[in-house]
């Protein structure tokens, strides 16, 4: 019995040996360049109170005045922020803002823009289908709204915005 536990510990100890030499090595984002940080959100506009969900997502702090932002593009008088998430935008490689799990947001960046911009390639997605493709330089203190699919008794407003450069 003795000799079966120390080869079963032999045995272990190799093959952990051997998972630790060929394991892929975790690649950290900040050492990957990168163009810019977003901050995504879904946003869910309604004229009606009783629509509302009653989601206690808190809104953006560097972003201020986003309800009466959207209300000037968006004729609708209360908006709800049901999700978001902040994201770095790396050169070379996509990266995805995902709000939600049934709306988020592939971004590929082209480069630099003037005015301390950013060229990127977007595209919002809904579960599996492309929705919307588009080009677009996103600003600092300039926000991107993008109108997306009727829900409820309302729509769904996809908010994009560079939070540094």
């Amino acid at each position: 019995m003795k000799a079966l536990l120390t080869v079963l510990a032999l045995f272990c100890v190799t093959a952990l040996g051997r998972a630790q030499e060929t394991a892929t090595p975790v690649i950290s984002a900040a050492k990957h360049a990168t163009d810019g940080h977003v901050w995504g959100a879904l946003i869910f506009a309604t004229n009606s109170v009783e629509q509302l969900t009653g989601a206690k997502e808190q809104a953006h702090l560097d972003l201020p005045n986003l309800t009466q932002r959207l209300g000037k593009v968006f004729p609708y008088k209360h908006f709800e922020i049901l999700g978001q998430h902040r994201q770095d935008i790396f050169r070379e490689y996509e990266s995805w803002v995902v709000p939600s799990r049934d709306l988020f947001m592939k971004i590929d960046s082209k480069g630099p823009a003037d005015k301390d911009g950013v060229n990127l390639h977007l595209q919002v997605w809904r579960e599996h289908q492309v929705l919307v493709k588009s080009d677009a330089v996103l600003r600092k203190d300039s926000p991107l709204f993008i109108g997306g699919p009727p829900w409820k008794d309302g729509r769904l407003i996809f908010v994009l915005f560079l939070e540094r450069k």
